[in-house]
């Protein structure tokens, strides 16, 4: 089965359509997205995106705002970057704290943490993610986001350790006001496995 790396104009479901299976498809990509969370310490979560969870999103933003067409050529445009190219994991790491005094002081300690995430085989640091380069994820005054969108570029031997079950691969993030690290579990890494050519 080939696979999409990407969402063109004629993929968009008109939205009368859309309703009519809206429900049981969100229940399909919660489903999907539990094989691709992964916490990272108390307040990290990665989601790792793919074709289905950006198809989900861009037809839930144009349910949710009701654009139209005016709104399609948009929501690609934010959203097809997340679409794993077949070389790469894509993951939205989100800093989840619901408490907003707490969660503000937490962010702005954390300027740059989109540079200090890595994946590690056996644990060494081999590949250090990049940040989409919409818009500036960490701002003058050393704040960062609560959301990043994160690429991680594999190289061919790269992907075959990945889906070695004999090498230790895990994910973490290196920053001094928040350094913590998870071992992907298998479940996790079959699923993921998928995004590779």
């Amino acid at each position: 089965m080939e696979k999409n790396y990407k969402i063109t104009r004629s993929d968009i479901m008109p939205m009368e359509k859309y309703a009519k299976i809206r429900s049981e498809r969100t229940k399909e990509v919660t489903r999907l997205k539990l094989d691709r969370r992964l916490n990272v310490g108390p307040c990290a979560v990665f989601y790792f995106e793919n074709y289905e969870t950006m198809f989900h999103q861009i037809h839930e933003m144009l349910w949710i705002e009701k654009g139209g067409e005016n709104q399609i050529e948009d929501e690609l445009f934010a959203y097809n970057p997340l679409i794993p190219d077949g070389h790469e994991l894509v993951a939205t790491l989100m800093f989840q704290i619901n408490e907003p005094v707490r969660r503000a002081s937490f962010l702005s300690k954390l300027g740059g943490v989109e540079e200090a995430v890595y994946i590690a085989f056996d644990g060494i640091k081999t590949i250090f993610g990049t940040s989409e380069e919409d818009v500036e994820r960490t701002n003058d005054a050393g704040k960062a986001s609560s959301v990043q969108f994160l690429h991680f570029k594999f190289t061919d031997s790269q992907i075959k350790l990945f889906k070695d079950k004999s090498v230790e691969t895990s994910i973490g993030i290196n920053h001094q006001a928040y350094g913590h690290i998870a071992v992907f579990p298998e479940h996790i890494v079959d699923s993921l496995s998928a995004d590779f050519l």
